[in-house]
């Protein structure tokens, strides 16, 4: 073989090699951590994927992801988390209380979060806008504006002496709080608080069905990620035993349920998303401020108030956002 004929293969194997090297790098996987069902987070997952191809990353294409559901049993939660850490997966992303699992599971593992609470009073962050470690995340607010939410039912039924409030017992810490919470607000407000506990479709379905034996004017759905999935069930219910309820998102009252008060949980999954994408580029998590979404929306849905037989007070249309007729 001649000299240059040998140079020119030897660099044509030079430019070959970290190429191939390249092509056959695993690519990075995202643990998907959830306390609810796929069916439910449908949605939101979608979402989700949307934040990570802002960030240029495709599901099947250049990441995977690994999902993991407790489909309503919280007592799954650290047993998912271990098994995600094992895997070594380059990001988890979950909501409450599975974030609290995985931030037990990890500190090495970038960790993003979902929640409703404050991520700093339950313990997932020190500070906000300098997260810290290997945590960061998107918060709303809406168990803070729980309290908001009996205001409504007291204007929207002003003659009730009581108002039911339901709660996932599972989450025992959350449900204390929102209970607790509940009942500072509802003293002021000159109503009784009648608390609901269910954990399964049959105990939400009980608790529907058992609603009229109360003398509550009201249901107001306390914030859960449980909840969050069966938005669908919840305004089912309240067609089929009669009961004027308030929820956070707007998944309800799109699925027929009478009021909504709260954020975006969709806007919360696409930000997710995105800090995973970033994350998977090489940003630390203390470097990614968490991210506050603080718009809330009210949403009527006037269609249902008329199959209810509820007269819903012009001053509470008229601070409407959307008005479903």
């Amino acid at each position: 073989m001649r000299r240059r004929d040998f140079i020119a293969v030897i660099s044509g194997v030079a430019v070959t090699w970290p190429l191939t090297a390249h092509a056959q790098q695993p690519m990075p996987v995202i643990g998907f951590l959830n306390v609810a069902s796929p069916e439910g987070y449908a949605l939101y997952v979608a979402a989700f994927r949307e934040g990570l191809k802002e960030s240029g990353y495709v599901e099947g294409q250049n990441v995977a992801i690994e999902y993991r559901w407790a489909e309503g049993q919280y007592d799954r939660l650290p047993a998912m988390a271990a098994d995600l850490v094992r895997r070594q997966v380059s990001v988890i992303v979950a909501n409450t209380p599975a974030n609290l699992a995985a931030k037990k599971a990890t500190d090495a593992i970038p960790l993003v979060f979902t929640t409703a609470s404050d991520p700093v009073q339950i313990g997932l962050v020190s500070n906000l806008s300098r997260p810290g470690g290997n945590v960061t995340g998107v918060s709303q607010l809406n168990v803070e504006i729980g309290p908001k939410r009996l205001e409504l039912a007291r204007e929207l039924m002003p003659a009730a002496t009581a108002v039911a409030f339901l709660v996932n017992p599972s989450d025992v810490a959350r449900a204390e709080t929102l209970t607790k919470d509940a009942q500072a607000a509802a003293g002021p407000l000159g109503l009784r608080l009648d608390v609901l506990r269910a954990a399964t479709d049959a105990e939400i379905a009980a608790a529907f069905a058992g609603f009229a034996q109360l003398k509550a004017g009201v249901l107001v759905i306390g914030a859960d990620a449980l909840f969050n999935s069966k938005s669908q069930l919840l305004a089912e219910l309240s067609l089929r035993h009669a009961v004027p309820a308030i929820y956070q998102y707007s998944q309800f009252t799109d699925a027929g349920g009478l009021i909504s008060y709260g954020g975006s949980i969709k806007e919360s999954y696409r930000w997710a998303g995105v800090y995973a994408g970033r994350i998977l580029k090489g940003v630390k998590p203390a470097d990614l401020p968490v991210q506050q979404s603080i718009k809330v929306e009210l949403i009527v849905n006037l269609k249902t108030a008329k199959a209810l037989g509820v007269t819903v007070p012009l001053s509470l249309l008229g601070r409407a956002d959307q008005v479903i007729e």
